[in-house]
């Protein structure tokens, strides 16, 4: 009776995981990145405003083939780049259930627009952060080789991490868990599966081990609030971030998991140049004696910590 009742529930909660990955792909997927959301997405302050609209870059891409898990290494990038002599800072991304980089390249291409090299694979397990490895791993090949086009015009010294949903997770196990992880500057976790149900998607890290500047994003619709990162499970993970220079995070309000991908994109875009070009103005949105994030009405339950500096 009790391997009976044991089974039973066994069964249900494989069933349970099953639904959720489900949901998982069903609202990664549905939208797809819009090709104008710089100009459709709502903004409550100038500064998102600002740096929700593409930036002054033409863009460039190329793509490689990579293993077959992998299967390509997708790069946008200023087409200045080939002629500067300057270098720039990357954005290495991790990819969420079922979004290959390929169902994103808008995002791709805003960054970009704002002079950042930007790389992405078509990995759709990211969750420990192995994917996102070889693809900084090889874009450090790139820089130094003479016969690359990216030779010596990559910013090691400024590498961002960037995922949404389990590619939240992967960007997260990219600066804690991987051969490259103390080259990374900053991370971004947009809707990060919380910790609970990524334990139980077998999806296993930690964010307590985060060192760098981080900012977590969120929606406040049903799929997200409740299920992919309520409000107390992000309240956790944001508390356990205890050895970071600064964090912030916020939620978006009406906003459902899939739009977070991008919905957010002036604040994550004003966090990464900030953070990675030093750029002062940018840095108003989180810091100052009236941080733009605080005030934003299209957010919700924002937090912003910085540790003093001696």
């Amino acid at each position: 009776m009790v391997k009976n009742i044991m089974k039973m529930i066994g069964i249900i909660l494989l069933v349970v995981i099953i639904l959720i990955v489900a949901l998982f792909i069903k609202a990664a997927l549905t939208p797809a990145v819009p090709k104008n959301y710089t100009d459709t997405v709502k903004t409550g302050g100038d500064i998102e405003a600002k740096y929700l609209k593409n930036g002054a870059y033409t863009v460039a891409y190329t793509e490689v083939k990579a293993d077959e898990r992998l299967g390509k290494y997708e790069i946008y990038y200023p087409d200045a780049l080939t002629s500067d002599e300057r270098n720039y800072p990357v954005i290495v991304v991790s990819n969420g259930t079922g979004v290959k980089a390929s169902k994103y390249k808008a995002m791709f291409e805003h960054f970009a627009s704002w002079g950042f090299v930007v790389i992405g694979n078509e990995e759709e397990n990211s969750w420990d952060g192995s994917s996102v490895e070889k693809s900084l791993s090889y874009l450090l090949q790139c820089n130094a080789d003479k016969e690359n086009i990216f030779y010596q015009k990559i910013d090691t010294d400024n590498i961002g991490s960037l995922g949404h949903s389990q590619g939240g997770v992967g960007a997260i196990s990219a600066v804690t868990n991987t051969s490259h992880s103390d080259m990374y500057k900053t991370v971004v976790a947009e809707s990060p599966t919380n910790r609970e149900l990524a334990d139980n998607l077998q999806w296993h890290y930690g964010i307590e081990k985060v060192h760098i500047p981080i900012l977590m994003v969120a929606g406040t619709e049903k799929f997200d609030a409740e299920t992919v990162i309520p409000l107390e499970k992000m309240n956790e993970m944001y508390d356990a971030l205890d050895n970071v220079p600064i964090k912030a995070m916020a939620r978006r309000t009406d906003t459902e998991h899939g739009y977070m991908l991008y919905s957010a994109d002036g604040y994550v875009t004003a966090w990464f140049m900030w953070q990675l070009q030093n750029d002062t103005e940018a840095a108003k949105a989180f810091i100052g004696d009236k941080p733009e994030l605080l005030d934003n009405e299209l957010y919700q339950d924002q937090r912003i910590d910085m540790k003093e500096t001696e």
